[in-house]
């Protein structure tokens, strides 16, 4: 293999101006391993667990280190993603362990949280301990919870990032909702899942705050009507979401902005979780020079 292939770097010291030292240089630091981001996935026999593991391993500067999960215990990761090949990484129940043993290497490390609510303050402070930081990306956190976590990580100085969203597609339409609300005063989400889930989404409901608290109500001319037939009235500021579930639909959310004789839509469908693996890709890389909590993938846009 060639030496620039190993990334290596031949360390010559001056011992007078000009003049270099005539021996062969006895340290040799090749760094190629070293030199990548080591990546735990916490909930990796989830679908979008799986999607990670193998965004991981194509990408470039990282590496999959370890996978925690309940399911599937004993599993060599890369069989249980259909990878071409193992990845001599068994799935295992105990996340301390892995971060006990990545922590040895001394190399920068991160952990992917695709757990549930309830497990994920308790999963930051075990990372945290270890010195390790947290990527964390779990539906229906309360906002609670986020206040809890970036006052610890405020205090330990560690970085962690909370994305109620790895879209980029998702968070270019809340971009434009936000723009668009400036200029309508009659708006309604309209969103499909093809599975049953907790509605309004999460999504439906950040576009909603988002828009609201800008200084005027939307659909004024029906506040008073029946919101059963008309959807649900989320927030203060009368934004009204539609909810579908059917077979087939793609998870779609699309906003409505409207006036006399003019409506302007925008709209996201997402067909495959492997859309979210960009957005996953670069929470990994802005974590590791984080020292405090950082809310939301927009920021990094």
């Amino acid at each position: 293999m060639a030496a620039a292939a190993l990334g290596c770097n031949f360390h010559l010291k001056l011992h007078e101006p000009y003049k270099f030292v005539r021996r062969i240089p006895t340290t040799i630091s090749c760094s190629q391993s070293q030199s990548n981001i080591k990546v735990v996935i916490n909930g990796a026999a989830k679908e979008i667990g799986r999607a990670a593991v193998v965004a991981v391993t194509k990408a470039r500067g990282m590496e999959v280190a370890g996978a925690v999960d309940s399911y599937l215990v004993g599993e060599d990761i890369g069989k249980v993603c259909d990878m071409e090949e193992a990845l001599e990484i068994p799935v295992v129940n105990d996340l301390t362990m892995v971060l006990g043993s990545i922590s040895q290497s001394k190399a920068t490390s991160v952990v992917v949280d695709f757990t549930d609510p309830s497990a994920v303050y308790e999963n930051v402070k075990q990372a945290t301990a270890f010195g390790v930081k947290s990527v964390v990306h779990v539906p229906r956190m309360k906002m609670d919870t986020v206040s809890a976590l970036s006052a610890f990580c405020e205090k330990a100085s560690m970085g962690c990032v909370v994305a109620p969203t790895l879209s980029i597609g998702s968070i270019l339409l809340q971009q434009a909702a936000i723009t668009a609300s400036f200029h309508y005063n009659s708006v309604e989400i309209i969103e499909s899942r093809p599975r049953p889930a907790d509605f309004p989404s999460q999504e439906a409901v950040q576009i909603a705050n988002n828009i609201s608290n800008l200084g005027h109500i939307y659909n004024r001319e029906d506040i008073s009507t029946d919101t059963r037939a008309r959807g649900q009235v989320v927030g203060e500021d009368g934004v009204r979401v539609h909810s579908m579930v059917l077979p087939g639909l793609p998870s779609s959310t699309a906003v409505y902005f409207s006036r006399p004789g003019e409506v302007y839509t925008v709209k996201h469908d997402i067909t495959d979780v492997q859309c979210l693996m960009p957005g996953l890709l670069l929470a990994i890389r802005r974590v590791v020079r984080l020292k405090s909590l950082v809310y939301g993938l927009e920021k990094f846009l």
